[in-house]
């Protein structure tokens, strides 16, 4: 499994995250799956969400009803692109897209719900 997601969708992603640093940055990532590969199409903020130097949350139970949405993205203004313990029990969705210090195109990692590191295909 892939993940697709397209460059401009991407910039901004990471220019949203490098906006917000040293807090964290947090979205939900809307898009499709299909037997090969999970496409980012369009990201929202979680409503109420709150974010630190070292953790990002919003409360589950006021999500929107989207069916859309295929997992969720946070920053690691650390510079990280590991996993913590924390994010490897939160995945909302499918997948966690996490985006680390100096938010570059090469600075981004995709997750699965079993802690595996996933392709990300930047397309356009």
């Amino acid at each position: 499994m892939e993940v697709l997601v397209d460059r401009g969708l991407l910039e901004e992603m990471l220019a949203f995250a490098k906006e917000r640093h040293p807090k964290e940055a947090v979205m939900l990532l809307r898009g499709s799956v299909d037997r090969e590969a999970i496409t980012i199409k369009d990201y929202l903020f979680p409503p109420f969400a709150t974010t630190n130097s070292i953790s990002a949350s919003y409360p589950i139970h006021m999500l929107p009803i989207d069916f859309s949405i295929v997992g969720s993205a946070h920053s690691h203004p650390s510079g990280s692109l590991e996993q913590s313990t924390q994010d490897i029990h939160n995945i909302y969705g499918r997948i966690s897209l996490l985006m680390a210090y100096p938010y570059g195109l090469g600075d981004v990692v995709a997750y699965n719900k079993q802690a595996e590191r996933l392709v990300i295909r930047v397309t356009g």
